[in-house]
């Protein structure tokens, strides 16, 4: 995030996009609604009818697929009612006449017919948006999960700028992360192209900083993401992998063409604290330890980073992660050599600038937010305040693209994929919740009514879904939360696994999934028998 959570509390207007905030981050769902109490305007840009619209004062529903064309009319129409922040826009950014060349196709009626969302709401919410003293955007993975997700961040982040809401309190570009910690791993270096703090592999002065602490010569060849990796595995190029606290036989899209590549490796090694689908496949696995079983630190969605503290000892032969790796380390012939996690993180501060002034004794408490620098800095609850970290912000030209895969007469309903309240991911530590698998204890369709009326299904009639990629079978849940033509879906229950649906069309840069559209059919069948529940997250069709 850009900014704090509690700065929510305070901004005049909140643009929620592409997050079920209440469901998904439920902690941060409650601050929204207090905020809506207190007055801000909430206005939500989703395909559903979620829980947070009956918190709104307007409801965008927009087509799946079509927040680029959405984003691009509420700035041409900002710019229309000469909303926009000419002196942020004139003193702070650049190629600002690309972005109005590349908007001016998206008149509200333009957007109407690419979008579903009335021309009158359009305007209306560039106008609560542009009037707005201090306006804050949140989003999460209905923004990112797409082909044209990478393209959907800039278009917000023109918005944002547009309006000069950036670089100060209750404004910026809110991303809620999807899981703990996420936004730790990708700051330590959990990503393909970088070292800790972003410093990219390719940049010879920044690995020669990173040989010189390791003793060790580095690749400067960037490496792969979690999907390109398991294409490889499909291909026979990669041989072993190493999976820790993931579950892609259930969480990626197109689950059987994963499962074919989990196959086909020479080694999976699945490092978990409980059985997953994944580890089905694996040659050797190795029993993690939970949060509560560890000491270390986390780094939340709003870059703070606070302490972690062992509660309880691991059972059985659990080991903590650290030390399952260090031991491996040693084996592969890096010995290292630290105490504990507390010299792990002082190293982690020496090579990181943004966490540079960050010490264990300094987190105490409430932690602190990155960039701190040095012992003496306070950590910054908002970033780019006077100027960005690159100098003038750049707007970018984002044309609207339509998804890889749109109904049609075969598969006339699109397909879009989520979470729910009461479980969380693959359910491999929810599901086994006795309240929570008893309150929520299998997967459903969510279908509009029109649509159900059409198939002639009524709520708990057993539906089978196919896309061009699999099939399963699953109950109907008839509800308004969908618009016609649109379905959904949860991927938390192995026994209607929605990615055997979903298409492995990816964004060009950031390698994100499109798990938010795809084109599926319905048809309504008789219940299940044993043999088939038995067999259904396995089912799949060409």
């Amino acid at each position: 995030m850009t900014n704090s959570i509690a700065e929510l509390r305070d901004a005049d207007t909140i643009l929620v996009i592409g997050s079920n905030t209440t469901e998904c981050h439920p902690v941060i769902g409650i601050l929204l609604r207090q905020a809506a109490v207190a007055g801000t305007k909430i206005v939500v840009a989703d395909p559903r009818k979620i829980d947070l619209t009956r918190h709104a004062v307007l409801h965008l529903q927009h087509r799946p697929g079509t927040d680029a064309a959405l984003i691009d009319g509420l700035i041409r129409e900002i710019l229309a009612q000469g909303l926009e922040d000419r002196e942020f826009i004139a003193g702070r950014t650049e190629r600002f006449d690309d972005l109005k060349t590349s908007i001016e196709p998206y008149t509200p009626e333009k957007v109407e017919e690419i979008t579903g969302v009335p021309a009158a709401d359009l305007r209306t919410a560039a106008r609560i948006y542009g009037e707005a003293g201090a306006a804050s955007i949140c989003y999460a993975m209905g923004i990112t999960q797409h082909v044209a997700g990478t393209d959907n961040v800039k278009a917000l982040a023109n918005l944002a700028m547009v309006t000069g809401n950036v670089g100060k309190p209750s404004t910026g570009v809110n991303p809620l992360r999807g899981q703990n910690n996420v936004q730790g791993a990708c700051d330590l270096g959990g990503l393909p192209n970088v070292y800790p703090g972003y410093q990219k592999v390719t940049d010879k002065a920044l690995r020669k900083k990173f040989e010189k602490a390791w003793g060790r010569a580095l690749s400067p060849t960037v490496g792969l993401t979690v999907t390109e990796a398991i294409a490889k595995a499909h291909t026979g190029e990669l041989k072993a992998l190493y999976v820790l606290g993931e579950d892609p036989a259930l969480s990626d899209p197109n689950s059987t063409h994963v499962r074919e590549a989990l196959e086909k490796l020479e080694l999976l090694v699945v490092q978990e604290i409980f059985p997953t689908e994944s580890s089905n496949y694996a040659h050797v696995i190795l029993p993690g330890v939970s949060f509560a079983e560890k000491d270390g630190t986390v780094t939340n969605t709003e870059r703070r980073v606070r302490r972690t503290r062992k509660a309880v000892e691991p059972p059985g032969e659990a080991r903590e992660d650290t030390r399952i790796l260090l031991d491996l380390a040693a084996r592969l012939g890096l010995p290292m050599d630290y105490a504990g996690p507390a010299d792990i993180f002082d190293e982690i501060a020496s090579l990181t600038p943004s966490y540079g002034g960050m010490s264990y004794a300094r987190l105490e408490g409430e932690g602190l937010q990155w960039p701190c620098p040095t012992p003496d800095h306070p950590g910054t609850p908002y970033l780019h305040k006077d100027v960005f970290a690159s100098g003038k912000g750049l707007f970018h030209a984002i044309p609207y693209a339509p998804p890889p895969e749109r109904p049609d007469d075969e598969y006339p309903y699109t397909l879009s994929t989520g979470r729910m309240l009461y479980h969380f991911h693959t359910g491999n530590m929810t599901r086994r919740s006795a309240g929570l698998d008893a309150h929520v204890p299998e997967g459903a369709v969510e279908i509009h009514p029109r649509d159900a009326e059409t198939l002639g299904l009524a709520q708990g009639d057993w539906v089978k879904v196919s896309s061009r990629r699999g099939t399963v079978r699953v109950k109907a849940e008839v509800s308004e939360k969908p618009s016609p033509g649109m379905v959904f879906m949860t991927f938390h229950f192995k026994e209607a696994a929605a990615n055997l649906l979903t298409i492995d069309a990816f964004d060009p840069v950031a390698k994100i999934p499109e798990f938010k559209v795809c084109a599926v059919r319905l048809e309504k069948m008789a219940p299940p028998t044993e043999e088939d529940a038995a067999d259904n997250r396995a089912l799949s069709s060409a």
